[in-house]
């Protein structure tokens, strides 16, 4: 049949399964905007910026495992993606972004809204094109698909002209895709995944560090199989919460800059480090050169380029981590590592890095804590970047698979209140919970015009202590508490919701703090908190930048200073 090449972009989209598109229209993808009547079934969320459709369409394929989809028109509105679009790079998000372009007798002529985006995304994408025939447009498609979604995922731009996407010819979907050169490996070398079991039985301290290829791969199942099958304590990187149960007695927390102080010891007191989906970045390293110094390691990765990247790598496996694991899980024998495991016990008594004193002011990590108790391990949670994000990684124990969506590589402010929005498209029954900082939230709170218009049941919690709370520690801390540019004005957020049409609340108190979540929770609808936090808290364990794991900067609250409740319950953990 033939068709429009903005009627074949529909028909592509339709064969990929797509059922969301996060856009916004623009004179140079009309044509596609044109053709939305006629296809029902694929849904089409009009958001207030380019760079919320990125982050939504982002944080929609995390949940889903399918690649997000975002449009954009030409020009600002393509680079206006951008920001998104590295994002996804930074975190492996398969991400399939779709611009129209300036008609082909315009490119290069610096015609009204022309940017040369396949330009601009060549080092944030992992595969980008300009259609300059309408014949291109369905291969285009069906190529990027498979790119954004096989080996490492990734995103991908197809740029189409208007022109392009205005004329006609035959339809062909192309049902297989073949790419010289392009050809991920997915099976594990079994001489290395046998080298690598041999490794796990000789060891006594073993370690097992996974990442957010564990959340990609879907390889949860695989991967509890492994840890109980072994008795290896789990600890997982920031993108890698929610890969292995939060509330497992063998979970141990987040290791690194602001990861659990006892796991940032354990590194250095390892004798085998399993590194599984994950790339070693120095946000989980600290200095390199001292990082693991008793440890063999086995990297496990699908990208090849990641291992040995970083770290010395003893035992190396290019796969997916589903299929690495199963297979790893068939050569492993039983074991049990009870004097490992105590020492973890010993050292989180030790060490309540994460517990918090009982005090009368509104300290940020009791509201976040309280958020969990309420929510519970298997809500979905959203967060920012910065304090915020750092505290509801260390007290929220997710169980759910990909339930901690946030921003790793790239850390990127004003995430979270689009990326909610996808969250909440993904999993409309779910309870969806944005962190936010108070910083970050303004970036992108005109979101909250598209999340009311479209009924979505998200609830906000702004921590609210008036600063860009991260940078004002680090100007604390490394660089004599000269407080520069770090102070900020806010507009009045219960008022600004409520202008938007949605419910908020104000909490300044700790007394209120409990009764405000529980009045979001059962609320149907969308729900800000504004929690009022105490100013200058500050966020521990911390690794100072370009130091060693071992130099960790501990709670600077004593074991006496927490009550008794909280003891017990970290003993049980």
């Amino acid at each position: 049949m033939k068709l429009t090449g903005a009627q074949i972009v529909m028909e592509c989209l339709q064969r990929e399964g797509v059922e969301v598109v996060f856009g916004y229209p623009g004179g140079a993808n009309l044509p596609m905007y044109d053709t939305l009547k006629d296809y029902p079934n694929i849904r089409h969320v009009l958001v207030r910026h380019e760079q919320a459709a990125a982050h939504a369409a982002d944080a929609y394929a995390r949940v889903t495992g399918k690649a997000g989809v975002a449009w954009a028109t030409s020009g600002p509105g393509a680079t206006n993606l951008v920001t998104g679009i590295a994002n996804a790079w930074m975190d492996s998000v398969p991400l399939v972004c779709i611009t129209g372009s300036v008609v082909t007798w315009l490119i290069g002529r610096d015609g009204f809204q022309e940017a040369d985006i396949t330009g601009i995304t060549i080092p944030i994408t992992k595969h980008n094109t300009l259609v300059l025939n309408v014949e291109d447009i369905a291969p285009a498609i069906r190529e990027a698909f498979y790119i954004a979604t096989t080996g490492r995922p990734g995103p991908v731009l197809v740029d189409i002209p208007r022109d392009i996407q205005q004329q006609v010819c035959e339809f062909i979907y192309p049902e297989t895709v073949e790419l010289r050169g392009y050809q991920p490996v997915t099976k594990g070398n079994a001489r290395q995944v046998k080298r690598a079991a041999q490794l796990i039985a000789e060891a006594q301290r073993p370690l097992i560090l996974a990442g957010h290829g564990v959340n990609i791969a879907r390889a949860h199942e695989e991967l509890r199989e492994f840890a109980e099958k072994t008795q290896i304590p789990v600890i997982t990187t920031l993108l890698g919460l929610g890969g292995f149960p939060g509330t497992h007695e063998l979970f141990m927390g987040m290791p690194g800059m602001h990861g659990m102080y006892w796991n940032n010891i354990a590194i250095g007191e390892a004798d085998l480090i399993i590194g599984i989906g994950m790339r070693f970045d120095d946000r989980v390293t600290g200095k390199l050169t001292e990082f693991a110094p008793n440890a063999k390691i086995i990297h496990v990765d699908i990208d090849p380029a990641e291992i040995g990247k970083n770290v010395p790598t003893a035992v190396p496996i290019v796969g997916d981590v589903k299929e690495v694991l199963g297979q790893l899980n068939r050569e492993v024998s039983p074991a049990r590592h009870d004097e490992w495991i105590g020492w973890f016990r010993r050292m989180q008594k030790e060490h309540p890095s994460i517990l918090i004193p009982e005090v009368d002011k509104l300290l940020p990590q009791y509201v976040i804590k309280s958020i969990y108790d309420a929510s519970g391990a298997d809500a979905y949670y959203v967060t920012g970047v910065g304090q915020h994000q750092m505290w509801a990684a260390q007290y929220f124990w997710v169980d759910k698979p990909n339930g901690f969506i946030t921003s790793g590589g790239l850390g990127t402010m004003g995430f979270e209140v689009p990326a909610a929005m996808g969250v909440q498209f993904a999993a409309p029954k779910e309870t969806v919970w944005s962190i936010c900082g108070d910083g970050g939230f303004q970036m992108t709170s005109q979101e909250l015009a598209t999340i009311v218009e479209y009924e979505l049941p998200v609830k906000f919690a702004i921590i609210n202590n008036g600063y860009l709370g991260m940078v004002r520690q680090w100007q604390e801390m490394f660089y004599k508490n000269n407080l520069s540019a770090v102070r900020m004005y806010q507009p009045d957020f219960v008022k600004l919701a409520e202008a938007y049409g949605m419910t908020a609340l104000r909490v300044t108190d700790k007394a209120q703090v409990r009764g405000a979540i529980d009045a979001a929770l059962n609320h149907p609808g969308p729900v800000l908190i504004d929690f009022q936090v105490e100013e200058y808290e500050n966020t521990y364990p911390m690794v100072p930048p370009a130091t060693a794991l071992k130099d960790t900067v501990d709670s600077p609250y004593t074991y006496e200073d927490i009550r008794p409740r909280e003891r017990e319950r970290a003993g049980s953990r």
